[in-house]
């Protein structure tokens, strides 16, 4: 191995090593969330599965972090993720949005599971219970249409 190529690599390293310190919070978790989807909306036992491995992680209050969410540049982007989640949509504040914003939630949902938006692609490949075949996609937008209609019943 070259001189240069060593140095190169001690950079690398020293890099890699500096940009752990770089502060970034994490998102908060709690499983104390009375207003969640789960514990408010009558779901079967198999949908509420499908939402908890599928969606949980991102769009609730409920994070579980992996080993490797503590090292960037990998940390960066799953918080940034889990924060966007739930910005977009917070299971664990279900029962606090109006009818009207969980109608429109319902629908986001099914298209984005239809439309294999999600779960993002990289997800199931380190989850493989988030993974959903076509089955469990149509389990879950039939579940949100029989939702969405009973909204405004």
């Amino acid at each position: 191995m070259g001189k240069k190529t060593k140095i190169f690599l001690y950079a690398l390293a020293g890099l890699f090593l500096l940009i752990q310190i770089y502060p970034m919070e994490q998102p908060e978790v709690t499983d104390v969330n009375p207003d969640d989807l789960l514990k408010n909306v009558d779901i079967s036992e198999n949908v509420a599965s499908m939402l908890k491995s599928a969606c949980y992680d991102c769009h609730s209050n409920e994070s579980t972090y992996p080993w490797y969410a503590n090292i960037a540049p990998v940390k960066w982007w799953i918080y940034d993720h889990i924060n966007q989640g739930r910005e977009d949509l917070n299971f664990s504040v279900w029962n606090t949005l109006s009818k009207a914003d969980q109608a429109e939630a319902l629908d986001d949902i099914a298209t984005a599971v239809m439309e294999g938006e999600m779960p993002l692609k990289p997800y199931p490949i380190t989850h493989p219970k988030a993974k959903l075949s076509e089955e469990d996609k149509q389990a879950i937008s039939d579940w949100t249409e029989i939702l969405a209609e009973k909204l405004f019943e």
